[in-house]
């Protein structure tokens, strides 16, 4: 097998290239990456080929042609969520997606892409994968736009296996240099450990659906593993409160800090997200494992020994 891990030095990305590494032992895994979000220290202990260049530039296009991969996980993205600029979201998330399809095409692999609970804005939940999808910002947009191309890329090359990941709130290790599209999981953990209250949206009542990283890792191999096409949701299928993670993170720190509620500065906001997960056991036969009562103290377990929360801004 030969793969690429697009957005590979990232948070999912790099997760992932690593797991493919330790799962696939006689494959070859390689990682692209302009490492604008993406940094060097995700990918220490990765074996396979490095290929430096953005999905946005037409040069590290051709240079992927030549490689004739047999599965592209397409995670590369511009993520941050409150970037307005909205031709530079569309070329970097949409066009290149339509570029990295063709490449696809050429050489007849399979597609695992990344896209996102935002398409759903603030609809109605549960949500399904067939609903309305009302995408309230440029980056829900820009998703949605991936989701159409996949969805005629399908029909127009049935014998191209392409799953979309629409993955709600991830969370976990390797995600310390995201900045401020950081998890609020890794947000109010270090918040608290820096001896500070931790700070929500009044009255932390919000509802996420929070899917930890290694899950994901596993609907991405899921994915590649599946003969089916599809779109699918990748949640836990279970909506928790901010007030809850403030109370998992104090419990496993064994502290009791008082939470600092403060007005919500955003005039989009999705208050509540939870994902259907219907198609996504019919399409990856791909179930959860991780729910926040185990993923947080996993995470914070990973956060003491690997990081130095004095050098994170929040």
């Amino acid at each position: 097998m030969r793969a690429l891990v697009t957005g590979g030095a990232g948070f999912i990305g790099s997760n992932l290239a690593l797991e493919l590494q330790k799962r696939y032992k006689n494959a070859e895994i390689f990682v692209l990456d302009d490492f604008s979000s993406g940094h060097f220290k995700n990918l220490i202990g990765f074996e396979g080929e490095i290929i430096t260049g953005s999905i946005a530039e037409p040069e590290t296009v051709e240079k992927l042609r030549k490689y004739n991969f047999d599965v592209i996980f397409h995670q590369a993205a511009n993520v941050d969520t409150t970037d307005m600029n909205q031709r530079k979201m569309m070329e970097v998330n949409c066009e290149a997606f339509k570029d990295i399809l063709n490449v696809a095409r050429e050489s007849k692999a399979k597609v695992v892409y990344a896209s996102s609970a935002a398409v759903y804005g603030n609809g109605s939940a549960p949500m399904r994968v067939n609903q309305e999808l009302l995408p309230e910002n440029i980056y829900g947009f820009s998703k949605y736009a991936m989701d159409m191309v996949a969805y005629r890329f399908m029909r127009e090359n049935p014998s191209i296996g392409v799953v979309g990941l629409r993955y709600f709130n991830v969370y976990g290790p390797r995600e310390t240099y995201k900045g401020k599209m950081a998890s609020m999981v890794l947000q109010l953990t270090v918040q608290i450990l820096k001896g500070k209250k931790p700070r929500l949206f009044k009255w932390g009542e919000q509802k996420r659906d929070f899917v930890y990283v290694m899950d994901c890792v596993e609907a991405n191999i899921k994915g590649f593993e599946t003969d089916k096409s599809g779109i699918v949701n990748v949640g836990t299928g279970r909506a928790r409160s901010f007030n809850e993670v403030v109370d998992i993170i104090r419990k496993t720190l064994g502290v009791d800090v008082e939470v600092e509620y403060f007005d919500n500065p955003y005039e989009f906001y999705q208050n509540y997200t939870e994902a259907d997960l219907t198609e996504t056991k019919e399409v990856l036969n791909w179930y959860p494992k991780t729910q926040i009562e185990e993923g947080i103290p996993a995470y914070i377990e990973w956060i003491k020994e690997n990081v130095n929360v004095n050098t994170l801004p929040y």
